[in-house]
């Protein structure tokens, strides 16, 4: 969406979606979760790291908001693969009850 102005917030958020990918999904799939682009995303993610110019305000309170959005964008990925391994376990919990039933 070209000229739409995004809050500090929103890129650190975006930003930090991508280090929690840790280089498991590709840019253009971690952009399309907030709705923006690849090239923004790459843009933002230069500038969080020093290789651009940094967002505006960017301050020690900007460093506490990233960290932040990071933490939190970990946590929510933790707790989707701590999901999926609780929905494995209990399939391989009721095969195994199914196939015990079969052996008697």
């Amino acid at each position: 969406m070209a000229g739409r102005k995004y809050t500090p917030e929103f890129r650190a958020d975006a930003v930090a979606l991508w280090r929690a990918s840790a280089g498991q999904r590709t840019m253009k799939d971690v952009a399309a979760d907030p709705g923006i682009t690849r090239e923004t995303l790459r843009l933002w993610v230069r500038a969080a790291e020093g290789g651009g110019q940094a967002p505006a305000g960017g301050s020690g309170a900007e460093d506490h908001r990233e960290e932040l959005a990071r933490l939190r964008a970990e946590n929510a990925r933790l707790l989707k693969a701590e999901k999926e391994w609780q929905l494995e376990r209990e399939i391989l919990r009721r095969a195994a009850q199914y196939f015990a039933k079969e052996m008697k």
